[in-house]
């Protein structure tokens, strides 16, 4: 469950580690997002490395794909939930930003129109 306010960390190589949750989309009075869902973030703090070599740069606004969650994920058959909350950067036409995602996605990311993030990604749960 994703509010305004909400730190979450990042989970592909676009240069950002730590981004805030602005505003959550899909409607007007919405306030949680859930996995598949997209959020406005802004980046709070950048990997030491790609600092200089980072897509992006700190403070900058930009779209996310919630891709995990806390938040138990309750299907017919099993529960799935992850340690921590992490997002993937999108840019304006729902493509990602970075050319990789770390981690396991889950299935649900599959049928939902993001082929690329899923095609980029390690596996899915």
């Amino acid at each position: 469950m994703i509010q305004q306010e909400t730190r979450l960390k990042v989970s592909d190589n676009s240069g950002a580690k730590l981004v805030k949750c602005i505003k959550v989309l899909g409607g007007l009075k919405r306030k949680n997002a859930y996995i598949g869902d997209v959020i406005v973030v802004s980046i709070l703090k950048l990997r030491n490395r790609s600092k200089i070599t980072s897509k992006v740069k700190k403070g900058e606004v930009y779209k996310a794909l919630v891709l995990r969650t806390k938040k138990s994920y309750n299907k017919k058959s099993y529960r799935l939930f992850f340690k921590s909350n992490y997002v993937c950067l999108i840019n304006k036409q729902g493509k990602p930003i970075a050319t990789r995602v770390f981690g396991p996605l889950p299935e649900k990311l599959k049928y939902k129109s993001y082929f690329k993030i899923s095609s980029i990604s390690t596996g899915f749960v």
